[in-house]
């Protein structure tokens, strides 16, 4: 098997990974978070190899290729490793140019091997003679600058290696811009050859006019059979994937609940395990650990150093030590991915901690289905300080609803073990070949911000910038106008967090940058997110010091949490002497914390209504970022539907609140300056004060316009899993009709009481909003409503309420109501309820009512927006209980 890496340059790029020496060193990519859209894609990360040795014992093969491609003569990189030149591997060097960049870019580890690259305008191959039935590491190098005056954005082709497609139609320049990265990097594990021959074709892209070729390094590396036994796919019982016989591209490599673990740290594989705190969902976290010194993790036979190096199985991330905390959270990771793959997902184990059999008893979750139940790491390895590892399967299609893989834990609470706890000590994600011999996903698409940044800064180019031409179409170019240094750095500052985490752009989820360190900046003693509020935002909200916010919740004291989600924790404290609040406060390493803290703050600093959450005031001291609402005394509706003990409520209640959050929605679409687009509105986000008056909260994904209606938010949509709005997900352009169809969703989940997922319920009905549909036109809707409304909903009302719910869930945005129309229907829905022996008045006297009602909606809607400094005492924070996916 081959592994193939590509790397990609940019100047926006920044702390990457460091080489290694070695000729083993394994690589792994990673993927970063472009700032300005809560999503950005995949990426890989180099490693090093220093010699022409044998990368592993296991391995009979005693071959290595070093190659830089287009040097004259061997050259030697910054960790010392020698490269020699690629012309003697070549087909055929006439229809290819030796080239120099005309850039180097600061954020290179070495000039070697990414200032020469070679040119190919036509089909060329690279042909190595390998030992048969000999898995290799193929690894590729890009760094797409400027060669010989040739566009960058022309270097668009494929890949191939031995017939498996590994890249199509690959533009490393839009990669690069996408990612904010300099170079990229992919592995690639192909099936052993067994001619004894490996050619590698590249071929300039016939999508486009004038398309060409590059390449800057190339390695071919013997590996060990990692891949022996089949990967149970999940949710088949029966079936399995053959790992062995499929070419396969590395995604990720964590060392779960540790630090990075450089490639010389590998056991002489040279991989390199990444930290797995950027791909934590929401705030509960878990605690890790590490085994002690009178702990001796020793290998089996089936478990050796070319399955992971023992500093993995030395750390572990656990849920904690409460048991009635554990039983309430899942402990879950979530991965960007290509969809139409199948995944193969190897989780590492080794317990270290505990001594018997049913002690820590769990259950695995991939993509919320089982993957394992009853997972005992005792009962799996006999004893303790012995790994083992498990893989699993997954086929992602563009039908799952989003291109993301969640692995989860959470306690076997059926098995009563001695402690509700879940274990993982290392994770890794490979994509399989398609049944097209095919590797390859598509390019991701730069984020908004990033385009804007380059018009940017082309436009202060063209009127005599000097540096306009050496910066080029990069965005954030490092000698650019004040505009693109400000938008660099508000990408750069989304990159400080822990591990390097970087916000999410394009269609992968990023993956963290080279640098293992956590680089902070402040402004006056403040975290640099704060540094990002527009000073009317901050106006208009209150300054609380971190002493306030840490003496009203008992310096964040565990007893005082009412929530998660994620943002963070959620705290019910106190300010002023008594007054209660919810305290929102950021997980150090959320992924989205500070997209949602400006967001949040920039958005309810300006808009005032009764059934919108009111902001009193926020918190950036110390690197904090901490939101601060009133406290809501109900809660969310959510937990007045279901999974809770909770007293029902009644239909005339339930009407009251839909009634109450479509008027929030209402008043975001029409009533405020611009059209504001709530991206994710489900039950959780909308709570509930002390008189059942509901409340739209969490607009941390929120977008505003005024041309939305034309632009794309993004390749990677976000939302929540079973609110998405499907034609939002397939065309990536959002439209105030997303929030309609989410709504939609939320009018079902009221009337039938049930969460809008549930795994697992038949196939057919995992989806409410597919499965309520397909009653609705059935004509037994009444069959899944809620048991506590049977007999008690009028006829009509119902009937009324479900045709609203209906046209919202429209497969076409065009043809679901506006949220007036929505509104409007709702509360003649309550007329209906209310006044049961009511003659249904005529259509055209039902539209000049709307009309009238509409007319004094504006009003009020004005009205509310006038008390911007009369904060409402009845809101609330967001994701209270159980949020949904992101």
């Amino acid at each position: 098997m081959f592994f193939c890496l590509l790397y990609i340059p940019l100047p926006v790029s920044s702390h990457f990974l460091l080489f290694l020496s070695n000729i083993s060193k394994g690589f792994f990519f990673r993927e970063m978070k472009s700032a300005c859209q809560i999503i950005v894609f995949v990426l890989f990360f180099p490693f090093t190899m220093n010699s022409i040795l044998v990368l592993s014992g296991s391995s009979e093969s005693n071959f290595s290729y070093i190659l830089s491609c287009g040097a004259s003569g061997d050259e030697t990189d910054a960790d010392g490793r020698k490269w020699t030149p690629d012309t003697k591997f070549l087909a055929s060097s006439d229809n290819s140019e030796i080239v120099t960049a005309l850039y180097q870019d600061p954020s290179l580890p070495s000039t070697v091997p990414y200032m020469n690259a070679r040119i190919f305008t036509s089909t060329t191959s690279y042909k190595f003679s390998v030992s048969p039935k000999t898995r290799l590491w193929l690894r590729l190098y890009f760094y797409p600058s400027t060669y010989n005056n040739l566009d960058p954005s022309k270097g668009c082709f494929y890949v191939v290696a031995n017939g498996f497609t590994l890249l199509k139609n690959f533009s490393a320049s839009i990669t690069a811009k996408a990612l904010t990265q300099a170079y990229i990097a992919r592995e690639f594990s192909l099936t052993p050859v067994e001619s004894g021959d490996l050619n590698v074709t590249i071929t300039p892209s016939t999508e486009q006019s004038g398309s060409y070729a590059f390449i800057n390094g190339i390695e071919v590396i013997p590996m060990p059979d990692i891949f022996q036994q089949p990967a149970a796919l999940v949710g088949y019982s029966d079936q399995s994937v053959d790992v062995q016989s499929s070419s396969l591209q590395t995604m990720y490599r964590l060392n779960v609940g540790g630090q990075s673990i450089a490639p010389n740290n590998d056991s002489g594989l040279a991989r390199t395990w990444y930290d797995d705190s950027p791909y934590l969902f929401g705030a509960a976290i878990g605690v890790t650990s590490e085994a002690g010194k009178n702990v001796r993790i020793q290998y089996s036979k089936d478990v050796t150093e070319d399955i992971a190096p023992l500093n993995v199985y030395s750390t572990a991330r656990t849920m904690g030590p409460d048991p009635k905390v554990n039983q309430n959270y899942n402990l879950t990771w979530v991965f960007q991915i290509d969809i139409n793959f199948t995944y193969v997902v190897r989780l590492h184990f080794c317990e270290y901690q505990l001594t018997k059999i049913n002690q820590r008893v769990f259950d695995i979750f991939v993509n919320n289905q089982t993957a394992q139940s009853g997972a005992d790491v005792i009962g799996w390895a006999g004893s303790r300080g012995m790994p083992v590892y498990k893989d699993y399967a997954a086929y992602v299609t563009d039908q799952s609803g989003d291109d993301e893989i969640w692995v989860a834990l959470h306690p076997t609470v059926s098995m009563k073990p001695e402690y509700y706890d879940a274990i993982l000590n290392g994770l890794e994600i490979f994509k399989v070949n398609d049944t097209n011999a095919n590797l390859a996903g598509p390019n991701p698409v730069p984020s908004e911000m990033l385009v804007e940044a380059e018009a940017a800064e082309k436009k202060f180019s063209s009127s005599g910038s000097k540096f306009g031409s050496l910066v080029g179409g990069v965005a954030g170019g490092l000698a650019g106008c004040a505009l693109a240094v400000a938008i660099a750095i508000f990408v750069h500052t989304k990159k400080n967090n822990v591990g390097g985490i970087h916000a999410k752009s394009g269609n992968w989820l990023p993956l963290y940058s080279h640098s293992n360190t956590t680089s902070k900046s402040t402004i006056s003693g403040k975290s640099n997110a704060s540094s990002h509020l527009s000073s009317l935002a901050a106006g208009l909200c209150r300054h609380f010091s971190l002493w306030e916010i840490k003496h009203g919740t008992k310096n964040f004291n565990e007893s005082k949490v009412i929530g998660v989600g994620g943002f963070g924790k959620v705290y019910k404290g106190t300010i002023d002497g008594g007054t209660e609040v919810a305290i929102k406060r950021s997980n150090p390493s959320s992924e989205q914390g500070v997209h949602e803290f400006q967001t949040e703050i920039e958005m309810l600093s300006k808009l005032r209504h009764r059934h919108l959450v009111s902001l009193i005031g926020f918190c950036e001291e110390d690197g904090e970022m901490i939101l601060v609402y009133d406290y809501m005394a109900n809660g969310t509706l959510r937990e007045h539907l279901y999974k809770s003990n909770k007293p029902p409520l009644s239909w005339k209640q339930r009407l009251e609140i839909c009634i109450g959050a479509a008027r929030g929605l209402h008043y975001l679409h029409t009533g405020a300056r611009y059209t504001i687009i709530h991206r994710d509105v489900k039950t959780t986000n909308i709570l509930l004060d002390e008189n059942w008056v509901a409340k739209v909260s969490d607009f941390g994904l929120s977008k505003t316009g005024p041309n939305l209606n034309e632009g794309h938010v993004s390749t990677m949509v976000k939302g929540s899993f079973g609110y998405l709005d499907p034609e939002y997900f397939r065309r990536q352009q959002l439209t105030e009709k997303s929030d309609v169809y989410s709504f939609g969703v939320v009018l079902f989940e009221v009337l039938c009481a049930r969460p809008a997922l549930n795994a697992n319920l038949p196939k057919e009905r995992v989806s409410l909003a597919d499965w309520a549909l397909h009653c609705q036109r059935k004509g037994t809707l009444h069959e899944i409503i809620d048991p506590h409304l049977t007999g008690k909903i009028n006829p009509e009302c119902l009937k009324k309420f479900a045709e609203t719910a209906e046209k919202c869930l429209s497969e076409h945005g065009i043809d679901r109501p506006s949220m007036g129309d929505v509104l409007w229907n709702l509360e003649f829905s309550l007329q209906l309820e209310e006044n049961p022996g009511r003659v249904v008045v005529a259509e055209n006297k039902a539209n000049d009512a709307y009309a009238t009602h509409t007319a004094l909606l504006g009003i009020e809607e004005e009205m509310a927006n006038k008390e911007v400094d009369d904060l409402n005492k009845n809101a609330v924070f967001s994701e209270l209980v159980n949020p949904e996916a992101r």
